[in-house]
Parts: structure tokens; C-alpha cells; sequence
């Protein structure tokens, strides 16, 4: 199959590029690399079903040109991370918006189906755990730049299923939480790689807030999987799915714990959240999936544990920095997304 990857240069994207090359697929890959970065597919250059577009979601003739090649489209070209969306909420809101309409409408044109990559932010501050896609939202004022990413993938998703019901186009929505693992950096707010990276180096590990608010944290292999059965069934056009993991902890245990793995001496140091994002900043206490929507339809479950998980970034930040992994780290092997799928 011929597709098209709209941030394909970036965490997820490029871990999906990758899966796609390997099942067999021609891929296209746009993206402006404002929070994307060309390392993340140098590997698969020599790929001759590999085509690098570069340019921008927002650039609708370019859109429109790449999309003619393809049967399918992943977008993903988003502005991501919570430093990132609060220093820079105008941008991020253009691009999220605006680029998703771009798409739709050019796949519109010869109903090319769209799988929309959303995100738990659009549960807000919600304290239905665990949070299911039927869902309400509850969101924080205007004023507060945090709430603006959330709103923003809310509205790509109104148009997604706006487009999916008065034109017809097949569009799959899945709202990831906390995709984590190899190639993710902690510059724009990721949590995991920055308290590992801080851990090897012996850094104070810098937790924001009390540490008591609690994430899922999903290994970003199992999300690519997921994808693909989604995309793969024809139930799930038109539909909203959680995707990720249901295994908590609080952030407070998730920097305890990699201390654990990495045997680092780092103290732990409890940042207000006014010292890391500014004055204003508000936050959820929980944000854990019901994955039981996703599980029904194609039989997803997530196959890496948290530990495991937090393993495969160590030994990947390790590399990065040039150092030998910590004496006793386990061995994990990343499993293969396509374990489920087919």
C-alpha cells in the first residue's frame, strides 16, 4: 500500500514509518521538523520506498501532490509536548488545527481514508478514571495557554468526524497517552527520557509539582501496533479509541523507580509548577485509559510493562549520551508491532 505519514520524522511517526516500510507499505513522509528531527529516519534513507517530502501540513499544494501517490494517510504533524504547546500556544494551535484541515480536505477530494492521531489532553481535567472515549471533557479557562493544546485536538477530531459523516471520508481517531521509549527526548517536557537522562548523568531529578499526579506511560511499539489493527478493520471508521496503556504511577514513583533501575545517587527535587511553565499553569491529577473499546474491536492489549519499558529508554539514552548502560540493567527485546496484526 502507498501512504502518506504527516509527521513522520517525529517520536511516534518514525517508529510507524519504520513498521510500515517493513510490512511491505510505500511511504511518504512530510514533515517540518520543528519538533521532528531527520536522526530519527537517517536509517531509512536507503529505503527506495522511502520518499522524504520535508515541508509542512500547512503547505496545501505540497499536501495535495504527496497525496495523490497514496492510498492511506497517519497524520501526526502536531505541535507536541506540554513546555513546547505553553510557550508557543499560537503556533501550536495553527498548525494543529489548520493542518489537520488541510488534510481532510484534501483527502476529501478521492476519499482517502485518514487515521487522526488525537491525545488524552482532550479529556482535560476530568476525574472519571479510567477516562472511556464517551467521555464529557472538562477543561480549564481560556486564559490558561495549558487548556489551548487540548482544545485544539478537540477540534481536529469534531473535523475528523464532521468530514467522516457529510463527505463520507473513512477517518479513525486514537487518542494516545503518554507514548514513551527509543528516539523520544525530554526536550520538549517528555517526562521519561529527561529523568533518565538526568539519572545516568547524577542530576538532581526535577519533579514537577508534588509529584502525586499519576500518568500511564505506554511503550510507543504497542501504539504502532494498535494503530495498524485499527486501521486494518473497517469497524473502526468513524470512531474515537483510547490507545496506550492502563498501568499507573505517580510521578513522584515513576522518578523513584528509574533511581531503581539506573542505580543513580541523583536526589529527587520538587519543582513548583510556576518555576517550570509559568504563573497559572494548571494540571490533572490522573489520566488513565479504559482500553476496553480497543481491546473488543481488534483484541489490543499493551505487551510491555512499564520496567520494561523504562529499560528500553535507558539503553536508549545511554547510547545517545555515549555511556555504558548501568551493571545489572536487564535485557528487554522490543517485540515486534506486527505480533496481533494481519
Amino acid at each position: 500500500m502507498k501512504v502518506l505519514v504527516t509527521g513522520g520524522a517525529g517520536f511516534i511517526g518514525s517508529h510507524l514509518v519504520e513498521a510500515l516500510l517493513k510490512k511491505g507499505d510505500e511511504v511518504w513522509v512530510i514533515d517540518d521538523l520543528s519538533t521532528g528531527r531527520l536522526e530519527n529516519i537517517a536509517h531509512l534513507e536507503g529505503n527506495p520506498r522511502f520518499h522524504w517530502c520535508g515541508g509542512t501540513v500547512l503547505d496545501k499544494k505540497l499536501v495535495a501532490e504527496t497525496m495523490a501517490h497514496c492510498e492511506l494517510v497517519y497524520h501526526l504533524a502536531a505541535a507536541v509536548g506540554v513546555s513546547y504547546v505553553v510557550k508557543h500556544p499560537l503556533k501550536s494551535l495553527i498548525t494543529n488545527i489548520r493542518g489537520a484541515e488541510v488534510v481532510l480536505e484534501e483527502a476529501s477530494v478521492e476519499r482517502k481514508k485518514v487515521i487522526l492521531f488525537s491525545s488524552s489532553e482532550v479529556y482535560g481535567k476530568g476525574n472519571c478514571v479510567p477516562f472511556k472515549e464517551s467521555d464529557d471533557r472538562v477543561l480549564g479557562p481560556t486564559a490558561v495557554s495549558r487548556w489551548s493544546y487540548a482544545t485544539g485536538k478537540a477540534v481536529d477530531e469534531f473535523l475528523a468526524l464532521a468530514y467522516c459523516r457529510e463527505k463520507d471520508l473513512p477517518t479513525v481517531i486514537v487518542r494516545c497517552f503518554n507514548s514513551c521509549g527509543p528516539r523520544q527526548t525530554g526536550e520538549y517536557g517528555m517526562v521519561v527520557p529527561r529523568f533518565v537522562t538526568q539519572a545516568l548523568l547524577e542530576e538532581p531529578i526535577s519533579v514537577y509539582g508534588d509529584g502525586q499526579q499519576s500518568r500511564c506511560f505506554s511503550y510507543v511499539g504497542d501504539v504502532v501496533r494498535g494503530v495498524l489493527l485499527l486501521a486494518d478493520h473497517p469497524g473502526a471508521v468513524g470512531e474515537v479509541f483510547n490507545i496506550g496503556t492502563d498501568e499507573e504511577i505517580t510521578v513522584e514513583g515513576l522518578a523513584i523507580r528509574i533511581k531503581e533501575i539506573t542505580g543513580s545517587c541523583s536526589p529527587i527535587v520538587y519543582v513548583p509548577y510556576e518555576e517550570a511553565y509559568g504563573s497559572g499553569f494548571e494540571d490533572m491529577k490522573r489520566r488513565v485509559p479504559d482500553l476496553s473499546k480497543i481491546g473488543a474491536l481488534v483484541g489490543y492489549s499493551p505487551s510491555i510493562s512499564l520496567d520494561e519499558l523504562l529499560v528500553l529508554t535507558v539503553n536508549d539514552v545511554c547510547q545517545k549520551l555515549d555511556v555504558a548502560p548501568p551493571r545489572g540493567l536487564p535485557v528487554v527485546e522490543s517485540p515486534s508491532v506486527f505480533v496481533g496484526c494481519g
